[in-house]
């Protein structure tokens, strides 16, 4: 794992050496997972939260070994781990654990907001360090990394500054980053984002606005920021304006595969130097052993293989695109 950098640092270093831009979603579901491993699961544990635990956690592992020297980060959904209560989390917890041994930042997708004490409580326990027991005397609390502590995660503005904020300090004092739900790729888009608010913008335009505000002082050594936006592959026309807006920022850029954005569609939005977007794909990469529109199709025994000769192949377009582009210095 990378250290003495901020998380833009990071992503950057991870992009100048490993020449990718490709991030891989790790959201395990059920109904998904190869029927060898299910069986497997339910083998040594029983049909039992605990049988999920192990499945889940060794499906991510097998993946990110053979996704580690391609991609740049992984993502993991936690709403696909928490669902399954502390035996879910704990395989979010060993998941982020082992994705670090291998050298790769781990992105939460959490989507987290907030107020005051319980803004703080977020950002303490996903990228701070929480609260711990002190032998002082009289006792005076300490601090320690808690086990779901990740590089970086999701957070939502709409509760406003009193939530930002909180995460922005994490931000600053540990070298983690946030990206702030901006635009979304989902199709039709938010309602809520396109309103036009007084002055003839829309509400996304005027969140990145905040978000280059909230930004300010989170710069690294490659000057782009650890304060980015999620900006939705599937708008590339969008992504401009918003470099346009965020001309330091990261985007992290779902919509990618499965939802129908090309490869040209998400680089929209990179900088001249070759910074400056994540592109994740979730599902079309860790399923592609059972995706019938792919090519990667095959038995379940040879889930992990599909997905690294997937994350090759987007690994493979995503910077071509940006070879078309002229955006590629690598």
């Amino acid at each position: 794992m990378l250290t003495g950098w901020n998380f833009a640092d990071k992503l950057c270093e991870a992009i100048r050496t490993k020449k990718s831009i490709l991030c891989c979603g790790l959201d395990p579901q059920l109904r998904y997972m190869p029927s060898h491993l299910i069986k497997e699961a339910v083998h040594r544990c029983g049909r039992s939260f605990e049988a999920i635990q192990w499945l889940f956690t060794e499906f991510n592992r097998q993946v990110i070994d053979m996704v580690a020297e391609l991609v740049i980060c992984v993502k993991p959904q936690m709403a696909f781990y928490e669902a399954y209560g502390w035996r879910g989390i704990l395989a979010f917890a060993d998941t982020v654990e082992y994705a670090h041994r291998k050298g790769l930042l781990v992105i939460e997708d959490a989507k987290r907001n907030d107020g005051g004490d319980t803004a703080d409580a977020y950002a303490d326990g996903h990228i701070g360090q929480v609260p711990w027991f002190d032998d002082g005397h009289p006792p005076v609390p300490g601090r320690a990394i808690s086990d779901v502590r990740v590089d970086c995660m999701t957070i939502t503005p709409y509760i406003g500054e009193d939530c930002v904020v909180r995460f922005v300090a994490r931000v600053k004092e540990y070298g983690t980053g946030i990206f702030v739900v901006t635009k979304t790729s989902f199709k039709p888009n938010s309602a809520i984002e396109q309103l036009q608010v007084q002055g003839g913008l829309k509400v996304w335009q005027e969140v990145a606005k905040m978000v280059g505000e909230w930004g300010e002082h989170t710069e690294g050594g490659y000057g782009l920021r650890s304060v980015g936006v999620v900006m939705g592959a599937t708008y590339p026309d969008d992504a401009k304006d918003m470099r346009t807006l965020l001309p330091n920022a990261f985007f992290l850029k779902p919509g990618y595969g499965g939802q129908g954005a090309s490869a040209q569609d998400s680089v929209i939005g990179i900088r001249d130097d070759g910074f400056g977007i994540v592109v994740n794909n979730s599902r079309n990469l860790t399923y592609a052993w059972q995706n019938q529109k792919g090519k990667h199709q095959c038995d379940s025994e040879k889930f992990a293989e599909a997905a690294r000769s997937q994350a090759i192949d987007d690994r493979d377009a995503l910077v071509a695109a940006c070879r078309e582009a002229s955006k590629w210095p690598f």
